[in-house]
């Protein structure tokens, strides 16, 4: 399978918004979905405060961050891995960038039904996904490993 070079993983890392994260877990790996941003070449996530993920991210062991891309029928596709630590963003200015772009990708192409899975009630609006709410930013750090695969 033909490997990606690095301008194409960072294209594809761009322009998606959904990933999903392997935590290694008690007796097998924990996959999950999230929406990702991009900022300054960071991957930013946004992680309820409740679930088995949040047990894992205690526990800091490292995790790989799957973002994909493919035709429906799979004549074409393309997949990135990042391994990496995921660690919480305390830092004010940058929570605000990652939830404002957060923010901005979500009301332009996903539904506010979406937001329930943001730990939102039901009915909400993106206008509501601001950095005055109480949301935990998660980043990839110390990324150790890119690997980008695309179809031939």
């Amino acid at each position: 399978m033909p490997k990606m070079n690095e301008k194409e993983i960072k294209k594809l890392i761009s322009r998606q918004f959904l990933c999903r994260i392997a935590f290694r877990g008690e007796a097998q790996p924990y996959i999950a979905p999230f929406q990702y941003v991009v900022v300054d070449g960071t991957l930013y996530f946004h992680f309820t405060d409740y679930g088995k993920k949040m047990g894992f991210f205690k526990r800091g062991t490292p995790v790989c961050v799957e973002i994909e891309w493919y035709t429906p029928n799979l004549s074409e596709y393309k997949f990135v891995v990042l391994s990496g630590n995921l660690k919480l963003v305390e830092n004010r200015e940058e929570r605000k960038r990652a939830i404002m772009k957060m923010a901005d990708v979500g009301k332009q192409q996903l539904s506010p039904n979406f937001l329930v899975a943001h730990g939102f009630p039901q009915g909400s609006d993106w206008v509501e996904f601001t950095d005055d709410q109480p949301i935990l930013i998660i980043k990839l750090d110390d990324v150790t490993e890119r690997t980008g695969l695309k179809s031939p």
